[in-house]
């Protein structure tokens, strides 16, 4: 810090004063570095989990740190229970849908006669199962179609003989040696089980089958061109709700004309967020642009539920569009601070912060509990819940003036003041979440398999992959076995003629039973 002598006053006091004021910005600005340095470290080293650790049934708080009244739960009452039956320990029963092989183990038949002369009779048996598994068994399906000619006709010049065979089997990749089964297959270990294309090439190597990475990847951006008519219709559910959580991560396309390979892509998502019929749609797009929601929201109307990313600003201008905001990122950026404080940390205003939110989501935890119905939600957030937000938005105002705005705090405290009309949103009706974790988990598959597969090759294989993704995870929200699903559903494109044909092939409109059923008669 440079300070021009010629300038400072020679009043003695004067001086003094100057003095202390350039020692405490000196000391705020130390304060502040070091509490950057401190959170890089957290960031880097410690546990990146929200969760407050639980140990019995009980929160589990920091060791030499006691908590503020506001922050804790009060203790349930408990109940004296005068007797209880013991559930028995052991392991859990095999799945009874599981084929059974038995084996008998019997004695000898010398053995089956009686000191006394007599012959042993069978009174019952010990039985007990054990768990096998056998490698993955491949078969070659031959399709064989007889033809048949006439013999009468046969030396006929004019128009040769006749010839008649059945047409070939509909295929969803046609002409490829390519199964439901297979593409299914192949499909669910990259998208569900994040094993990238050259790992499997290896695994069916260890088998003794040739399946090239390049065979697999093209045959999956087939399979997606030939599903888009399904995900027009999953994108139209997702439109026909009311309620939209909307996220994006980063993704890299090597080879995507006129930029460099190191460049950011993004992969979107926009979720149905009534719990009525979960849709799930994932957009590959080379930008983060909040035009790319600006064109997926087109037509509108209802709750959208984001993070504070400045690409979703538009939405508080649209007409018919109410912009929820999350609880989750406004708790994190009190997370950061309560992090970088350090082990020997005293509590402060980041913990009053936290016991605020951790209050409003313990209502929410145990509504969601019991049960109860939109309508209840909503009266019991009137009652309860907008109490606690006004007082803890008093709290902001107050804190906002006496803390440093560049410091973790206050950039905190700030956050949440701009959000606050987006993040008290989900007062307004029962059906909406506090945070938008619903489409932060469903993008997770993806993060988890990018660090698998790094990166996608070109934009196309991106935009395939996306729509898998779609279906995928659309099919495990409605509780469809993935490859149950896709096979079911390869089979059957194929086939499909008319809008009513692809509608019956949604998740929702589907018995899961229905599939194990047919599979299993293959």
């Amino acid at each position: 810090m440079k300070i021009d002598v010629s300038t400072l006053p020679e009043d003695s006091e004067q001086l003094k004063q100057i003095l202390l004021e350039i020692l405490e910005r000196h000391d705020r600005e130390t304060s502040i570095l070091h509490e950057q340095v401190r959170h890089l470290r957290a960031l880097l080293f410690s546990r990146t989990s929200e969760k407050t650790p639980v140990v019995n049934n009980k929160v589990q708080l920091p060791l030499f740190d006691m908590p503020e009244p506001s922050d804790v739960e009060p203790a349930d009452p408990g109940v004296e229970v005068t007797g209880h039956t013991r559930r028995k320990r052991g392991r859990k029963p095999l799945p009874e849908d599981l084929p059974r092989i038995e084996v008998v183990h019997d004695i000898d038949d010398k053995d089956k006669v009686c000191r006394c002369g007599c012959e042993l009779t069978r009174i019952g048996e010990e039985v007990s199962e054990q768990l096998d598994i056998v490698p993955a068994r491949v078969q070659v399906i031959r399709h064989i179609r007889p033809k048949y000619a006439c013999r009468n006709c046969e030396g006929v010049q004019d128009e040769g003989p006749t010839v008649k065979v059945a047409p070939p089997p509909a295929q969803i990749i046609p002409k490829s040696i390519a199964t439901a089964g297979l593409l299914s297959h192949i499909l669910v270990a990259k998208f569900v089980d994040h094993l990238p294309f050259y790992r499997q090439e290896k695994l069916f190597a260890r088998i003794g089958l040739e399946l090239s990475r390049a065979s697999m990847c093209n045959w999956a951006m087939q399979a997606a061109k030939a599903c888009q008519p399904l995900l027009n219709l999953l994108q139209e559910e997702v439109l026909a709700g009311s309620y939209i959580h909307a996220d994006e991560t980063t993704v890299q396309v090597l080879k995507e004309p006129g930029r460099k390979p190191t460049s950011k892509s993004y992969m979107w998502i926009f979720q149905r967020g009534d719990p009525d019929r979960q849709v799930l749609i994932y957009q590959y797009h080379p930008t983060r642009s909040g035009d790319v929601a600006r064109n997926f929201l087109d037509g509108f109307r209802g709750y959208v539920q984001t993070d504070g990313y400045s690409g979703y600003d538009f939405l508080d201008q649209v007409d018919g569009i109410r912009h929820v905001g999350c609880w989750a990122h406004a708790r994190r950026k009190f997370k950061d601070v309560v992090r970088a404080q350090g082990k020997n940390r005293k509590r402060g205003s980041a913990d009053k912060a936290l016991g605020y939110i951790s209050r409003l989501y313990s209502l929410e935890k145990k509504w969601k509990k019991t049960g109860l119905v939109r309508e209840e939600i909503h009266r019991l957030r009137q009652e309860q819940s907008r109490p606690i937000l006004d007082d803890f938005y008093r709290w902001l105002v107050k804190r906002s003036s006496q803390t440093p705005p560049k410091g973790l705090l206050g950039q905190a405290i700030s956050y949440s003041l701009r959000q606050w009309d987006r993040l008290v949103g989900y007062l307004e009706d029962g059906r909406l979440s506090m945070d938008n974790n619903r489409a932060e988990n469903s993008i997770r598959p993806f993060v988890v398999g990018r660090k698998n597969w790094l990166f996608s090759g070109t934009p196309e294989g991106a935009k395939a992959s996306a729509l898998i993704y779609s279906l995928v995870e659309t099919a495990r929200a409605n509780r469809q076995e993935p490859y149950n699903y896709l096979r079911y559903i390869f089979e059957k494109i194929p086939l499909a003629a008319t809008l009513e044909d692809y509608e019956a092939m949604l998740p929702w409109n589907i018995d899961p039973r229905q599939l194990i059923g047919q599979l299993g008669g293959d």
